[in-house]
């Protein structure tokens, strides 16, 4: 008699365990990951005579900010290319500035986002943009490793083009992987372990009266 209980006692208990397999799919990258946050922007970023076809997905921040500074001043379209014409040296006093303005433009005065390389047929690749006569596709991860020699984010001011009248103007910073871009992918770093996929962290900041 006993067993037989401890039979059917053992028979039930794997049950439960084994549930949680089939709800969640596990992501094995970061694209993936970024897949499951909002599409902030797609398009080209451009240093020099290289372009870069880009996702960004919003990791923190508000949607306005993205929608309000990355257009075109002139027409008003949305921008498809950004020019990478600065670069700020990733040391903490510029860090600490950067932070600065990321809190005094919290809560919509600011967008983190999570920038990937953007597949020619995968999500959010709608709407990319020709690349121009004189400029190179490249991967992503070309620029991630030209900015981390020279340890240093790109920079570009916006709106693209300089300010008309009384239009919002504020800064984009491309961080490559480092400690201060790593602290807004501590989700993603749980989720996946590791990040192991070429990436940038981009702050976007509009500029406070």
């Amino acid at each position: 008699m006993r067993s037989e209980r401890n039979h059917r006692t053992s028979e039930a208990d794997p049950k439960p365990l084994e549930e949680p397999k089939h709800e969640t799919k596990k992501l094995k990258n970061l694209s993936e990951y970024a897949q499951t946050l909002q599409l902030g922007w797609n398009g080209l970023l451009v240093l020099k005579n290289s372009c870069f076809p880009t996702s960004m997905h919003i990791l923190e921040g508000d949607q306005g900010v993205i929608t309000g500074l990355l257009k075109d001043h002139t027409s008003g379209s949305k921008l498809t290319q950004l020019k990478i014409a600065q670069r700020l040296r990733l040391d903490q006093p510029k860090l600490d500035e950067v932070t600065r303005r990321i809190k005094q433009g919290s809560p919509n005065g600011y967008a983190v986002l999570l920038a990937t390389q953007a597949t020619p047929s995968g999500p959010g690749t709608e709407g990319m943009p020709t690349v121009e006569p004189g400029l190179q596709r490249r991967l992503l991860r070309n620029l991630v490793s030209y900015l981390k020699q020279k340890q240093a984010a790109g920079v570009i001011s916006l709106p693209v083009g300089g300010s008309k009248g009384r239009d919002s103007t504020g800064m984009l910073y491309a961080f490559p992987p480092c400690d201060f871009s790593q602290q807004y992918l501590q989700s993603a770093l749980r989720t996946l372990g590791k990040l192991e996929e070429e990436h940038m962290v981009i702050v976007i900041v509009r500029d406070t009266a």
